[in-house]
């Protein structure tokens, strides 16, 4: 059985709905990096230097990040060599293995829950990544799922957060725990801590400062909170998730180094990724950090933030291919 094949039976048992979002909101690195690979495939008559080279400005030009590139390129070698491959056309199907395994990595990517009491989850990133939204929708899918969720406004520096973060709470029906513009953010987070134990939630969505209007070290500010929440719920924060802008490409990989370093992320949420046709700096920065990404936006509505699966990522990337063969099978 082709890899195509295997991929779009393991998919298959996938909500189709998902499937369908992944295929959407992937729609313009589809076009951008499948279509130029498509075109170097059919175009070239022969796997040579040339066509290596081609290849590796095609990939760094979606944003793979030239370190992954480079290490991609070399499997694609060793492959070519053993498997004695000479039509470019036959390496569709272990590219698409390949960013398969790129992506997976060792990690669960599934969120971390407490085993019983209060999850608390704190959401970090500059401002503008898209974080408030993301805990928006990351309220809106708990609540779905039967969970009673607190919003915690941490960002207290930037103007209209707490507004921004009190309108998603009033659209995913949670109550949102707050204090006045300029107020001390850990302060808030242990008004939230009290309030979430009082009122028996499962969930407490942490929002936080991107930028400082005074001279308070951003990261010092992060560690404050990150003590206050530990000093309360000693297991907890559960998850540091580090939002990105999708469409910052490798200004996001910039950003997740910063924040890896001070503040011990364990996944990242990669936002916007139907804006952009730089979708490839997921395989980036998956590589890069060896953090999972846990999350992905793929549009604007309320259920448009998906837990990232790598196969339905690549499937969303190579649908045209697999649909070509599926139609060439049938003929």
């Amino acid at each position: 059985m082709s890899f195509f094949k295997r991929l779009a039976e393991s998919i298959s048992s996938k909500a189709e709905a998902v499937t369908s979002k992944f295929k959407d909101g992937l729609s313009k690195t589809r076009d951008a990096l499948v279509g130029s690979v498509e075109d170097l495939f059919s175009r070239r008559k022969k796997i040579d230097e040339e066509f290596y080279e081609e290849l590796e400005e095609i990939l760094i030009g979606a944003d793979v990040g030239v370190n992954t590139v480079l290490k991609l390129i070399d499997e694609l070698r060793a492959e070519v060599k053993k498997r004695k491959i000479e039509d470019p056309k036959e390496l569709r199907p272990v590219l698409s293995e390949k960013l398969i395994l790129l992506l997976k990595g060792d990690e669960n990517a599934s969120l971390k829950m407490a085993e019983q009491g209060l999850t608390v989850i704190l959401f970090v990133g500059v401002n503008g990544v898209g974080k408030t939204t993301t805990i928006g929708k990351m309220a809106h899918m708990f609540k779905s799922q039967g969970k009673k969720v607190l919003l915690a406004a941490g960002d207290t520096f930037r103007a209209g957060a707490i507004e921004q973060l009190e309108e998603w709470g009033r659209r995913a029906g949670v109550d949102v725990i707050k204090q006045q513009a300029g107020s001390d953010p850990a302060a808030v987070m242990f008004d939230a801590l009290q309030a979430a134990r009082s009122r028996g939630a499962d969930i407490l969505l942490c929002d936080t400062a991107g930028r400082l209007q005074n001279k308070v070290n951003l990261m010092e500010e992060l560690n404050k909170i990150y003590r206050v929440i530990r000093r309360e719920v000693p297991e907890a924060p559960h998850e540091v998730l580090l939002v990105l802008d999708g469409t910052t490409g490798q200004n996001a990989l910039n950003q997740a180094k910063l924040f890896d370093e001070k503040s011990g992320l364990s996944g990242l949420v990669l936002t916007k990724l139907d804006s952009t046709a730089k979708g490839g700096i997921v395989v980036a920065i998956r590589q890069e950090l060896k953090l999972p990404v846990k999350y992905v936006g793929l549009g604007e509505k309320m259920d448009d933030l998906q837990p990232f699966d790598s196969e339905q990522f690549v499937h969303a990337l190579f649908a045209d291919l697999i649909q070509q063969e599926k139609d060439g099978e049938a003929q």
